[in-house]
């Protein structure tokens, strides 16, 4: 069954998927198993295992957190020497059943295959009406699924070669696995949005969403897959075993994608979405947030008695903001680890019990005091809202409120879920208004100037999209 699709407001947005595959390692189902767990952050609605095992591809997935979805003779029985795995988000308006779990397996004349990506294919609908109109049949409502229908319709046997011919149809932000017959395929779009990288463990190769992962199940990181790259890592037979070993990864480019431009990772991952023991080409995630906390005091004059962050995205940058203003770090709200999501209750009277019991303030931290409240990204204003409400209740004097990362004006179409600009309280309102709107005594951003200076030397281009209207893959269609 699907869960009812209502609002959260202790958490405005969120990422789509998050995926890890293993190429031949005898605890390939385990090591997906620890990996999803470290992903849990990326996708909260389902999860799913695939395991190659002579030949045959078998699935388990379900609705739910990992712990819910897997037992320990699920484990067990997803016996095999290469696996695929994902969390997800869904995507924005469906209704995010079980249809719609990756990995998705199909079976194809190239053979039987599992796919599980994260990003959105941005000229779906009109790829998915095409094949519709030539026959084919949709099983799901997921924007991955047009890519096994390319390519079966390649006329291609080499599934690699069929991969390669089918994205360079597609439009958008995707990172992908393709679990085949004979190991895994892992391609990045050619822009590079979402991330995607590669590591090695007791000779098996590892395809992870985040370097998280990776050390989650003690495997070292090798590199990141580079913009437009397809892989493939093969699993050799290995006598006297069921389980192969992984042959040396193969490389290749998506038509025209090798040397064409740069990079535009999403600078969502850096802000929100990834690990902060994550790293991103080279940069840690927590110390990439700790320097934006610092800019936002650098840019401020303000006198205040404490500085706090929200659990658990903007401590790293409340840290920053700290130490850079001299202005005592506390932790001014606590964060309940145990609860689940709130918005799957029926009723608003109960969501809103569920985030009073999921957040609560520390009313002898913060009674009396001037707070500067530093948040990682402000998208429709009413986690603000509710915060700088909860702390005034609390006693707090002042509320000063503190976002190190710019206005979020207009929406993503690469893999969030902030489809509509009337969603995104920046997108209509000047800062005094959202000020007012959120009850705080002051309000402050950064700059996309400020993201650019501290992350882009770095991290190569950067897409803002978010932030500057400008995106960096063209739309169509739905999406203009």
């Amino acid at each position: 069954m699907g869960f009812v699709k209502t609002r959260d407001i202790s958490r405005e947005i969120r990422e789509r998927c998050g995926v890890f595959a293993v190429v031949g390692h005898p605890k390939a189902s385990e090591l997906c198993y620890y990996g999803l767990y470290a992903l849990q952050h990326r996708g909260q609605e389902s999860a799913g295992i695939a395991v190659l095992n002579g030949g045959r591809i078998q699935t388990k997935k379900g609705m739910g957190l990992v712990a819910d979805v897997f037992t320990k003779d699920d484990i067990v029985r997803l016996r095999g020497g290469s696996a695929l795995a994902h969390v997800r988000y869904s995507n924005v308006g469906d209704e995010g059943g079980i249809e719609d779990a990756q990995p998705i397996s199909v079976k194809m004349w190239q053979g039987q295959m599992a796919f599980a990506h994260n990003g959105n294919l941005i000229n779906a609908p009109r790829l998915r009406a095409r094949l519709e109109q030539d026959g084919s049949i949709f099983q799901t409502t997921s924007d991955c699924e047009v890519i096994p229908h390319l390519m079966a319709k390649s006329g291609l046997n080499d599934p690699v070669k069929a991969l390669i011919k089918s994205l360079s149809d597609v439009r958008g932000a995707y990172s992908l696995c393709v679990l085949t017959s004979k190991g895994v395929i892992a391609a990045k779009d050619p822009h590079g949005v979402r991330p995607l990288c590669l590591g090695k463990l007791d000779g098996a190769y590892i395809i992870c969403s985040e370097t998280c992962a990776l050390d989650a199940v003690g495997a070292e990181f090798i590199r990141e897959i580079d913009p437009g790259e397809v892989v493939f890592i093969e699993e050799a037979e290995h006598p006297g075993s069921d389980v192969g070993r992984a042959k040396p990864p193969v490389s290749c480019y998506i038509d025209g994608a090798r040397g064409k431009r740069g990079m535009d990772l999403c600078v969502f991952e850096f802000i929100y979405f990834a690990r902060p023991d994550s790293d991103l080409y080279g940069i840690n995630v927590h110390a990439a947030r700790k320097a934006l906390g610092r800019r936002l005091a650098q840019k401020d004059s303000l006198s205040a008695d404490l500085v706090m962050g929200i659990p658990d995205s903007s401590l790293s940058a409340a840290t920053g903001y700290a130490e850079e203003a001299g202005i005592p770090y506390e932790m001014g709200i606590v964060k309940n680890r145990y609860i689940g999501r709130t918005f799957i209750a029926p009723t608003q009277p109960l969501r809103e019990l569920g985030v009073k019991i999921k957040i609560n303030p520390l009313r002898k931290v913060v009674s009396g005091k001037r707070v500067v409240m530093v948040d990682d990204s402000m998208v429709r204003g009413t986690t603000s809202k509710y915060l700088v409400g909860l702390l005034k209740a609390a006693g707090a004097k002042e509320v000063h409120v503190r976002i190190s990362s710019p206005p979020y004006r207009f929406p993503c179409f690469y893999g969030i879920d902030t489809s509509s600009s009337g969603e995104l309280i920046a997108a209509e309102k000047t800062q005094e208004q959202i000020r007012e709107l959120i009850g705080a005594d002051s309000l402050a951003f950064l700059d996309v100037e400020d993201l650019e200076e501290i992350l882009g030397r770095r991290a190569g281009n950067l897409c803002t999209a978010c932030f500057t209207g400008k995106y960096p893959i063209p739309l169509e269609g739905e999406y203009r």
